[in-house]
């Protein structure tokens, strides 16, 4: 009798979690790309939503870290050694936040994994921070996006939500 009072706790907790998770407002996403010579980067992130809000400067604060989406803190993961905006980032598995302003952003590549996101306090942790080059999109987007475009050797890592766009250059080493 106890043990399957124990199976349907855990089926009950089981079913729950996944409903949970099939609800959340920002659900998950994941962006992908091959630098060639079976060398990746793979970025998971929760991907909130604009819902009528004013995004930045006022939900996410200028001037202030931010863990670049929602719900846990975002991945970043490269198979292989690579330069993110000229700074070396060995291969491994790595938070990434962001320092959004007006003209500029800042990408941090946190050697902290399995965080939450926010209050930042994990500076001792910074493996790399990297400029960002920010510019207007021509229309809203209303789901934060995280994409890759591929080049030879190299893709820009492209964050978009809002009317803005922030990108930084990785290239393979």
């Amino acid at each position: 009798m106890q043990k399957r009072i124990a199976y349907l706790a855990a089926l009950t907790i089981a079913f729950t979690t996944a409903a949970f998770a099939q609800g959340r407002p920002s659900p998950a996403a994941s962006a992908t790309c091959d630098l060639g010579g079976g060398r990746t980067i793979k970025t998971d992130y929760s991907s909130p939503r604009m819902k009528g809000r004013k995004i930045f400067g006022e939900l996410v604060p200028f001037g202030e870290v931010w863990r670049t989406g929602a719900n846990d803190a975002t991945t970043f993961v490269p198979s292989s050694d690579v330069s993110v905006g000229g700074k070396t980032v060995p291969a491994g598995s790595y938070t990434i936040f962001t320092v959004p302003a007006a003209d500029k952003w800042t990408l941090i590549v946190n050697k902290k994994t399995g965080e939450w996101g926010i209050p930042y306090k994990y500076e001792s942790d910074d493996l790399v921070r990297v400029d960002m080059s920010v510019s207007k999109l021509p229309s809203p987007m209303e789901n934060f996006t995280i994409a890759y475009d591929k080049s030879a050797g190299s893709c820009t890592l492209r964050m978009e939500w809002e009317t803005t766009k922030a990108s930084v250059q990785i290239m393979a080493k």
